[in-house]
């Protein structure tokens, strides 16, 4: 098989399991090293032993592109393959079979591991027919937030891989925006009205009192420009960055406005997340709010996250033409337009 799938493809099971980021890395900067250069140059440098000591090529990289230019599934993919075998999820196939897209990712131009365009090739290899890229707004700078010039920048961008991809598949323009202290969103409106989807969230002060918390969020789902109400919560239940307690705020009065204001509101499908909880899952359905299942990716690996989205949906009785993103694209184009 080709060495740099090879590479890559060990690095998405990697990222689908929460490795550690340095052992994704290793993989993915050989195939970046390796995807410059002809592959009967990779070969002849495999055989000759030049590959050791190429920057970015260590002991096991060598190994896998070696067996795979010798025309066998290298040994360390063919057990991670096995090992990735099982559904990630119990439950909730059929509706994760049912949703044909996610609308909340983020690439390497904010706080994402990878290039947009692997981020592309990723949902295409799992079946999606439309990604969301939201990279994070400028007020979030430690997640290194996309101003008004760099988000137009990457319109650009988007634009030119939807030109190449033949129409089988589209990458959707969006944004994760910050839903600022004062109800507003950050970024330029004018900017905000450019972009296919929009996902507000709440990204800063998550222990402010009920009342405050309250009514910031209503002045993000008020925005005309909002779809998506990203992880309201904000809560954190494992993980590598530890444990944070769910904000407070009035559930009845938040997703009341969502469905007023026709807001999605998101399912948002981290492990580390799970978030809303199944008991705001409820009340949300109660109120006659839709939803989106996303799998809020930050490396390739993790678009597959949508399974666990889909079982808690499932197993909390979400009907799925209440989920936007099981919506065919133009369906769902209509629906977000401000």
């Amino acid at each position: 098989m080709d060495a740099v799938d090879a590479l890559n493809e060990i690095a998405f099971w990697l990222e689908r399991e929460l490795a550690p980021s340095f052992k994704v890395q290793a993989f993915r900067k050989a195939a970046a090293s390796m995807g410059k250069l002809a592959p009967e140059d990779v070969a002849a440098r495999a055989r000759d032993g030049r590959l050791k000591s190429m920057k970015g090529i260590g002991a096991r990289t060598f190994e896998v592109i070696r067996q795979a230019i010798d025309g066998e599934v290298p040994e360390y993919l063919a057990k991670l393959r096995e090992r990735s075998a099982a559904p990630l999820a119990e439950g909730g196939a059929e509706l994760h079979r049912a949703l044909r897209g996610d609308l909340h990712s983020h690439s390497n131009w904010s706080d994402g591991g990878s290039p947009i365009e692997e981020m592309v090739d990723a949902a295409r290899w799992l079946g999606r027919e439309y990604l969301a890229l939201t990279d994070h707004s400028p007020n979030l700078k430690v997640a290194n937030g996309l101003s008004a010039e760099r988000l137009k920048q990457q319109l650009d961008v988007v634009a030119g891989i939807n030109d190449d991809d033949g129409g089988s598949f589209r990458l959707l323009t969006g944004i994760e925006v910050d839903i600022l202290e004062s109800g507003e969103l950050d970024q330029d409106p004018a900017l905000l009205d450019r972009l296919d989807v929009v996902v507000s969230s709440v990204h800063s002060k998550l222990r402010a009192d009920r009342a405050t918390m309250t009514r910031r969020m209503l002045g993000g789902i008020r925005d005309p420009h909002t779809n998506v109400l990203g992880h309201c919560t904000g809560r954190l239940v494992k993980g590598s960055r530890g444990t944070r307690p769910q904000s407070e705020f009035d559930a009845e009065r938040v997703f009341a406005a969502c469905a007023e204001h026709d807001v999605a509101v998101e399912i948002n499908s981290r492990p580390e997340r799970q978030d809303p909880p199944d008991e705001l899952i409820q009340l949300a359905l109660e109120a006659g709010c839709l939803f989106s299942i996303d799998s809020d990716a930050h490396a390739p690996g993790q678009l597959d996250f949508l399974q666990y989205g889909a079982e808690r949906a499932a197993r909390n009785g979400v009907p799925p033409e209440r989920i936007i993103n099981t919506w065919p694209l133009p369906e769902l184009l209509d629906w977000c337009a401000p």
